[in-house]
């Protein structure tokens, strides 16, 4: 088992479809132990999420509650083959991180390189600081391009739990997220594990993820969740202010 110090691609209501508040996830983070959590509400295209007017109100949030240190921001959406994302300045400037994803509500899948650049193109971006579930099948994908470009630009790639759950029938990504753990290890890049809750039970999840780690015999020093240091050491958007 990985001892894990932080997760930070979750939910809450405010995204539309979970189902737990900022103080229920913040509570039961500090109960399974961890030290830091991250909020990251969907971005303006997904059906039924926030306002991008929330984004704009998260200073009144406390950023510690119940012991933990507390990350605000968003998992906005890749919208197009040039890698552009739904949510643009100034709301960026007030996010603690950004998470950037293909999802298949605002997404149109093209060819293997056009799904590719739109991937690199939110890799490029400065305000982006993770890539999430690039493996769970939503579009067909270079892996190795991408690992590459992460590497590149310093861009986090997440191994997503959620996406390995039966319910969401993600045919592809078991296998996909094998691949991509190979090549960051070839590569010897840096990746983070991503619960993706959507309700606070699901905080810090990874078990579906702990036997693809121990198939690929990817190393432990290479996953930032194992300490809040390594990992708010590789944030752009920090790097940048």
């Amino acid at each position: 088992m990985i001892d894990l110090k932080l997760d930070v691609h979750t939910h809450t209501v405010a995204s539309g479809h979970a189902y737990s508040t900022i103080e229920e996830m913040a509570r039961t983070a500090a109960d399974k132990g961890l030290e830091l959590l991250g909020i990251t509400e969907h971005g303006p295209s997904i059906p039924g999420t926030c306002d991008p007017l929330y984004f704009m109100n998260m200073h009144v949030v406390p950023r510690r509650m119940y012991g933990i240190e507390l990350m605000l921001g968003a998992e906005v959406d890749i919208i197009d083959y040039d890698g552009n994302i739904d949510l643009g300045m100034p709301h960026l400037d007030r996010l603690d991180l950004t998470i950037a994803g293909i999802h298949k509500q605002c997404y149109t899948p093209g060819t293997v390189d056009e799904n590719t650049s739109a991937v690199i193109g939110a890799i490029r971006n400065p305000q982006v600081d993770i890539i999430s579930h690039p493996a769970d099948g939503a579009a067909t994908v270079d892996f190795e391009s991408i690992v590459r470009a992460a590497a590149e630009n310093g861009t986090l790639l997440e191994i997503n739990n959620h996406s390995l759950a039966p319910a969401r029938n993600l045919t592809a990504a078991r296998d996909n997220n094998i691949e991509l753990l190979k090549l960051c290890r070839r590569y010897d890049l840096p990746v983070i594990l991503g619960s993706d809750a959507h309700i606070s039970f699901d905080i810090g999840r990874h078990d579906r993820l702990d036997e693809l780690i121990e198939l690929v015999g990817f190393p432990v020093e290479l996953i930032v969740n194992r300490s809040v240091d390594i990992f708010k050491g590789t944030l752009k958007k920090r790097l940048i202010r």
